[in-house]
């Protein structure tokens, strides 16, 4: 076949053609020479600079310009590259966008909503594994991937799954897997909870499970998972009843300091506040043998029986039968497999006794049943006095103990920069039928799939690559997530630029963003860019101070009002993110732990983000891990229309996009510096408060340093973005070359080794021609290895520019990458060293909330230890200095 010119028109159609290094048909010589001119510039222009096909829409109309003049491009299907699979019919990042934005639909949510909640699905279970499967197939069947006739169902810890992963900076076309990993899991078995009269009978026998109710078809599954706590410890024993509030340190401390012993006590408490592990926790280490924890509707707001509103499924107040199942470990000890701490849990791992998990029995117990034992307390009226019932209370709580296999589904769609990795993901278990938590952050990801399954039908490919997971065992521990952030910590810390975290997409009306500092303006940006679900003119942004309609006839005052006085867990994260977690200038409140992200940010230091609609207390209560956390309660109360569910669809899908698209990461570092400013003066208010005398002026230099060396390093981005622009419009305009036919030859040869282009006969299962197949295997080389490769000739002087501009950009990527591991000690956090960020983790007694400079401030607020606040101040000043010099370097 003769040689033919095709213009750029003709290749965003979708034309697969090659590019002509070497000439094929006599020609004259001086049309030869122009022609290897072209070609040459235009291959290191499309494969060079990294491989930024994406370059001219990510800086701007006049680049894009530049590179549209059919008479740049001349293409040869016959020529060397032909089968290279190089494809210039990609769509700009703002076509991207548009197109992406429109897939998502109610219709198409409310379907995957249904069919992920329609069955009781925990972890571990056999209903588990076949949603692992069934979101597997969808990866495939929207990415394009063949199923093949097996499925690619590998133990972690083999040679498959250890290259499943490893190999993604090499992967050339999109795939999924599943992982299996193999933790410590327990399950419900025999229950009681009973008031022994005073001559030993049973005075009263409760049902612990929780009633289901036909009006909701979910009423069925009532009894299918016991009402039970995950993790908990097997027990049965027999003592007096005590009322310990919500069960937090200050209400241990308080009853302590009035000279309560609870000793020997079974300690009831309400549900809110802090994370239920730690309820427990601290019930045993005040020296109780046990614990009932309960729902109170005084925490629900308006929305009560009392307040005039029928109970669910009649009405929106809460069912008094239902019960908050739920995870009783240690969190702000350590997540993931209890039997496993910091490492991974393959199936022949070495088991270690678990030290986050409770030494004491509980239940969790429904608000009927909490009446009917508060009331065996003479005059009771919520005081915390440490009164106790005049009768024993009997509490039995046996569980099947077993390793138990979890399945994590995993998705890849390589980027041309397969060193950058963008994590998305949401976990799939379930309590129940978890409708809210976690199926409608599933249906979530499931909508940004088929997005991006259509952006590729259109031939688009990221520039970076995109890692999809659907984690296992999030409930009882967030295991599924924690034991792949173990295994493959070095690849994460080493490649991921961003972890973006989905759990409860909607269950109330008002939009709640939380997540690292530098990912601030891209998160407020896009959910300005985003509408507001059910109100015109507005945008999802603004849906951050939405409210629920439900006020009632009585007037519920709780402005004002602390999580000690309303806590509920259903509202968990708006309570505690208002209490313990001050916003920061953009309003996005920093992450604590109780979802994914938690490996990703605390141990490994990587940017994150966690958000969707949550409750407020005009909203119908959300029945936290009980069976009525259904279907018919979503499509009723918590998203009728299923808006919500879009809008958080596209809002994820876009910032997702906004990661994987432009050159530059859009990481702002120096939002980050600042706001260690504000965290520094938390400390320094409590310090005050307690009276603990510390010097923090050598901190306070560490944290200029960093802001002066991130503030810094925005002016070298802004440099270094114009530099690689004008490199590549000078490669373009250039028309003069003095080079030699055969250095032109060479130069062929090196770009191909310089960018890893390969041939490819190959074609993967997909709906649309081929996309382009990269790998970045010399993404790090220097110009000078460049110049060294090329031979005894030098590098055209244009193609060095473009190189070295090119280098600079990936070389402040990683500095952008990697700011928040500079906060990551190895020591970890004194009592908890899991927990290796000094700058964020959950809080020690809170396990939800984040406490911001946290090893310093709980040696302040907890340990009130004058040695150990200089130890802690020095260690965090040492941290930072480093990160700036790291900036600067």
């Amino acid at each position: 076949m003769g040689e033919k010119a095709v213009g750029m028109t003709n290749l965003e159609k979708g034309g697969q053609q090659g590019l002509p290094l070497f000439e094929t048909n006599e020609r004259d010589k001086k049309d030869a020479y122009r022609r290897k001119v072209k070609s040459i510039k235009q291959a290191v222009v499309l494969t060079g600079a990294f491989t930024f096909l994406s370059i001219w829409g990510a800086f701007g109309t006049e680049i894009k310009a530049a590179f549209s003049d059919p008479s740049t491009v001349e293409l040869d299907e016959t020529g060397p590259w032909a089968s290279s699979e190089i494809r210039l019919g990609r769509l700009s990042a703002s076509e991207a966008e548009k197109l992406f934005l429109s897939v998502p639909s109610p219709a198409s949510a409310l379907k995957t909503s249904k069919d992920f909640s329609d069955v009781p699905h925990l972890g571990g279970s056999p209903a588990d594994f076949e949603q692992a499967k069934s979101i597997l197939k969808i990866f495939q069947h929207e990415l394009g991937i063949s199923q093949g006739s097996k499925i690619p169902l590998f133990d972690a810890g083999s040679v498959e799954s250890q290259s499943s992963t490893l190999g993604i900076v090499n992967a050339t076309a999109p795939r999924a897997w599943i992982d299996t990993y193999y933790p410590i899991l327990n399950t419900p078995l025999e229950r009681e909870l009973q008031v022994i009269g005073e001559d030993g009978t049973v005075a009263w026998d409760a049902d612990v499970e929780e009633v289901g109710d036909v009006a909701d078809p979910a009423g069925e599954f009532a009894k299918t998972i016991g009402a039970w706590h995950g993790l908990s410890k097997a027990g049965d024993v027999t003592g007096k009843l005590v009322y310990v509030n919500y069960g937090s340190k200050e209400d241990f401390d308080e009853l302590a300091a009035k000279g309560v012993n609870l000793t020997g006590t079974i300690a009831i408490a309400r549900y809110g506040g802090l994370f239920r592990g730690l309820k427990v926790k601290g019930a045993q280490e005040a020296g109780a043998i046990g614990i009932v924890i309960y729902s109170d509707p005084r925490d629900d707001g308006s929305v009560t029986i009392a307040n005039g509103y029928a109970p669910y499924p009649a009405g929106p107040a809460r069912n008094p039968s239902s019960v908050q199942r739920g995870s009783v470990q240690f969190l702000s000890k350590y997540p993931g497999d209890p039997s496993t701490p910091g490492y991974p849990a393959y199936p022949n791992a070495t088991r270690e006794d678990s030290l986050n998990i409770p030494s004491i029995p509980s239940l969790p117990i429904s608000w009927n049943n909490a009446q009917k034992l508060l009331a065996e307390i003479p005059n009771f009226d919520y005081a915390l006095d440490g009164a106790q019932s005049n009768r024993n209370i009997r509490l039995k709580n046996d569980v099947d103990v077993k390793v138990t296999p979890i399945w994590n589904t995993m998705a890849v769609i390589p980027g041309h920069v397969k060193q950058e990795i963008v994590l998305l993901g949401c976990h799939r278990d379930a309590w129940v039928l978890g409708a809210a938590d976690p199926t409608s952050g599933t249906t979530a990801i499931v909508e940004i799939v088929k997005g991006l399954g259509t952006l590729m039908k259109k031939g688009w490919k990221p520039l970076r690559t995109l890692v999809i997971a659907s984690w296992d065992a999030e409930e009882p521990g967030l295991i599924g997530s924690t034991e792949y952030g173990e295994d493959f910590h070095d690849f994460l810390r080493d490649h991921v630029v961003a972890y973006l975290n989905v759990d409860v997409a909607t269950k109330g009306s008002r939009f709640q963003v939380g997540g690292s500092p530098s990912l601030g303006h891209l998160i407020r940006q896009v959910a300005l860019d985003i509408p507001h679900p059910t109100k015109a003119n507005k945008t999802l942004w603004d849906a951050r101070t939405d409210a629920g309609p439900l006020t009632g006839p009585k007037t519920v005052n709780l402005s004002g009002r602390s999580v000690e006085e309303i806590g509920a867990d259903h509202y968990a994260e708006q309570l505690l993110m208002e209490e313990f977690a001050k916003p920061d200038s953009l309003n996005i409140r920093p992450l604590g732990s109780g979802s994914d992200y938690t490996v990703f940010l605390q141990r490994i230091g990587i940017a994150s983000y966690d958000g969707g609609f949550g409750g407020t207390y005009t909203d119908p209560v959300y029945h936290y891990h009980s069976v009525y956390d259904s279907q018919r309660f979503q499509e009723l109360y918590s998203d009728p229309g299923f808006v919500r569910h879009v809008a958080v669809s596209k809002f994820l899908g876009l910032v997702t996009l906004r990661l994987l698209q432009p050159p530059l990461l859009p990481l702002n570092t120096t939002q980050y510096a600042l706001e260690l400013g504000n965290y520094l003066e938390k400390v320094k208010t409590s310090a005050s408060k307690l009276s603990v005398d510390a010097d923090f002026s050598g901190l306070e230099k560490a944290i200029v340093s960093v802001q002066d060396a991130s503030q810094e390093l925005d002016r070298v981005k802004v440099k270094a973005v114009k530099r690689l622009e004008k490199a590549i419009k000078d490669l373009e305009k250039h028309k003069k070359h003095h080079c030699t036919h055969s250095r032109w030859a060479k130069a062929a040869n090196w770009v191909r080794k310089m960018f890893g282009v390969h041939k490819h006969h190959e074609h993967h299962d997909h709906h649309a021609a081929p996309a382009p197949r990269f790998c970045l295997a010399a993404a790090d080389r220097t110009p000078a290895a460049a110049e060294e490769d090329f031979g005894k000739h030098k590098l055209p002087k244009r193609v060095r520019r473009v190189m070295k501009a090119a280098q600079a950009v990936i070389a402040i990527n990683k500095k952008l990458s990697s700011f928040e591991r500079g906060f990551i000690n190895p020591e970890g956090i004194k009592d908890r060293e899991w927990y290796r960020n000094l700058v964020v983790a959950p809080g020690k007694w809170t396990g939800y909330g984040a406490t911001t400079f946290p090893a310093l401030s709980e040696a302040i607020e907890i340990e009130k230890n004058a040695t150990l606040v200089e130890y802690e101040i020095q260690r965090l000043r040492t941290q930072l200095v480093h990160l700036a010099d790291n900036l600067q370097s």
